[in-house]
């Protein structure tokens, strides 16, 4: 599977079959109906599998006899460079296989790799400190990276290593649902942008005192992001990040201002959250002026006593508003990509927003009739 990130990065998945019984037939059927695409298969699995033609194929050999018959398209892997120049020979796209565990193996993989076209590297500890010098070493290189996984979790955090992350995961797990998870969380990821609407502003009122919360993130914030926020399920406005100008105090990128507690906040499993259900922890949904969307780790929610600031208007005829903090250094963000201090929104100004579903028990999705006013 090749997908793609927030940031516009391709990033590769490929399961692992080879210790994978010919007769599971729910290993091979949840690859097949999955998001996944690349399979890695022994040279006898790769002759007697049935698998749709969609499927990218990568085949472990040992011997250069494993070669013979092979489809020129499918990748060859291997933990033998002489077999590898080989496959090459024959037009293969090739694969290293590569377990590191001492310093001198990790200095010798770097080299060894860059001469292929993948490589797969496992670790014999738990720390990613080995992916990371390898990253650093293979800046510049063509070659793909892939480091050997069992879990979404782990996958996750492979492929967000130094930022850039390795290139991709091998899945190595016969586990159902985890492969369901992988599956959806790639999917999701390929999606990953919802639309924005204009909301034309009908009110901006003072409504005195009220406890809003600072949503701070364990992320750095662009100027052109934020968060949804809003006091119905209807949809939620893109409230800045403290990004901006602040006359008398340091900025603080990682901080969006959201709101008054009793506003949601959107996820990103089609979920929505109140500010005070929000914790260290929390994955909130950050959201740019294009709509482009990233998941960010909570790191505090600071809640305190503000006067406050009701705006409201209409999106596609939808009542929207949201209640923030009444102060000039809090932003909402405008459909010009501009940001507008709360303070200086006035009736006939146009506001980014994003128009939902109406209708939510405990931050979910129901049909059943709810009225917000």
């Amino acid at each position: 599977m090749q997908a793609v990130d927030y940031q516009g990065r391709s990033q590769y998945v490929w399961l692992d079959g080879r210790n994978v019984s010919l007769e599971h037939q729910g290993f091979w059927g949840a690859f097949a109906s999955s998001a996944l695409n690349t399979v890695l298969v022994t040279r006898q699995q790769r002759d007697i599998l049935n698998l749709p033609l969609r499927t990218q194929w990568v085949v472990d050999i040992e011997r250069e006899a494993e070669l013979e018959g092979l489809d020129p398209e499918d990748i060859v892997m291997s933990t033998q460079p002489e077999l590898l120049a080989k496959a090459q020979t024959l037009g293969h796209p090739t694969c290293i296989f590569l377990a590191i565990d001492s310093r001198q193996a990790l200095e010798a993989a770097w080299q060894t790799v860059r001469h292929f076209d993948y490589a797969v590297v496992e670790f014999d500890l738990p720390t990613n400190i080995p992916l990371e010098l390898i990253l650093a070493r293979l800046q510049g290189s063509d070659t793909i990276l892939l480091k050997r996984e069992s879990t979404l979790e782990g996958m996750q955090v492979a492929l967000g290593v130094m930022e850039r992350g390795s290139d991709g995961v091998l899945l190595s797990t016969d586990e159902i649902p985890e492969i369901i998870s992988v599956s959806r969380h790639l999917l999701e990821a390929g999606h990953r942008r919802i639309k924005l609407l204009p909301l034309v502003v009908e009110e901006v009122r003072h409504i005195g005192m009220g406890f809003r919360g600072c949503i701070d993130t364990a992320s750095l914030l662009s100027q052109d992001e934020g968060i949804l926020v809003g006091s119905t399920s209807s949809g939620g406005i893109l409230v800045c990040s403290e990004t901006h100008f602040l006359p008398y105090m340091n900025l603080r990128p990682f901080r969006v201002n959201a709101g008054a507690v009793h506003s949601y906040v959107w996820m990103f499993d089609d979920r929505v959250e109140y500010i005070t259900d929000l914790a260290v922890g929390s994955r909130v949904m950050a959201v740019s002026a294009k709509g482009e969307v990233r998941e960010v780790v909570v790191g505090r929610v600071k809640i305190e006593v503000r006067p406050l600031l009701l705006i409201q208007g209409l999106v596609e005829d939808e009542p929207l508003n949201v209640v923030l903090q009444d102060d000039w250094h809090i932003r909402v963000m405008g459909v010009d990509g501009k940001p507008r201090n709360a303070t200086l929104v006035r009736p006939g100004d146009e506001l980014l927003a994003y128009l939902d579903s109406p209708g939510r028990h405990v931050g979910i999705k129901v049909e059943e009739t709810i009225l917000e006013r």
